[in-house]
């Protein structure tokens, strides 16, 4: 799959490595060095994907992708020196679809890219066979409501937004209410076969999207914990309260 990328990092020579390695996968490269050339460009040329260094002058990567969030949901994924949990969480509860930690393979951010472009390209196509829904399932476990064809999520009946990796997560687990999925399989429906990712990217997206479907994301009762085997979404009925876990349903 060929795409244009914007890569924004502020290190000349990282940033040409990087470019040299995806011009030979087949991709088109805009490279530019700080936050605000990042936003410029994005707008400007509607990119099939970003590759976004946190740290960054005028503008840092983590404000680049909050703004993006509000604009456009095109796949991100993040660079940064930090290794604590915390920082990399942060990364993903402001949007980021991915992230990786330096010093890191080229070869590996590639596969990477492969991996969201792929995602991206299969829910396009998705919505473009299904002319914008109605050839997909929609799931509804209580006052959750998933739409997988339309890339819609809605609770209480208002509108929720969500990255494309908590779109996933939570579209495999309203699939079947009451299963509980290990976090291996999750991974395996976020990235395929593809193993650039860790269980951690899976805790994130969970720990976010409590924070966009529960009343109570400290005392959840929806989306829950299996511990030491993985996630669940509790098997409630359309109009049912999750609190009071009854059948979930599939609707077309």
């Amino acid at each position: 799959m060929c795409a244009y990328v914007v890569l924004a990092d502020d290190d000349p020579k990282q940033a040409d490595l990087i470019r040299r390695y995806l011009e030979r996968e087949g991709h088109v490269v805009g490279v530019v060095h700080d936050g605000r050339a990042a936003l410029d460009e994005i707008r400007r040329q509607m990119p099939d994907l970003v590759v976004l260094d946190w740290m960054m002058p005028r503008v840092d990567g983590l404000d680049v992708c909050r703004v993006l969030r509000g604009e456009s949901d095109v796949p991100v994924l993040m660079l940064t020196a930090r290794v604590e949990e915390d920082d990399l969480l942060l990364a993903l509860d402001l949007g980021a679809d991915d992230y990786m930690t330096k010093p890191f393979s080229p070869r590996e951010l590639v596969a990477r890219v492969r991996t969201l472009l792929r995602r991206a390209g299969l829910r396009a196509a998705a919505d473009a066979g299904n002319g914008g829904g109605g050839g997909e399932p929609v799931f509804v476990v209580g006052p959750l409501v998933v739409d997988p064809a339309r890339f819609e999520v809605r609770m209480d009946g208002r509108p929720t937004e969500c990255t494309p990796g908590e779109f996933r997560v939570l579209e495999v687990l309203a699939s079947a209410p009451g299963r509980v999925f290990t976090r291996k399989q999750i991974l395996e429906h976020l990235h395929g076969i593809d193993r650039y990712v860790t269980t951690r990217t899976v805790d994130g997206h969970v720990m976010n999207l409590r924070r966009k479907i529960e009343r109570d994301p400290s005392r959840p009762v929806l989306l829950l914990t299996v511990y030491g085997v993985g996630y669940k979404i509790a098997d409630v009925g359309p109009a049912e309260d999750p609190a009071q876990g009854a059948g979930g349903s599939r609707a077309r």
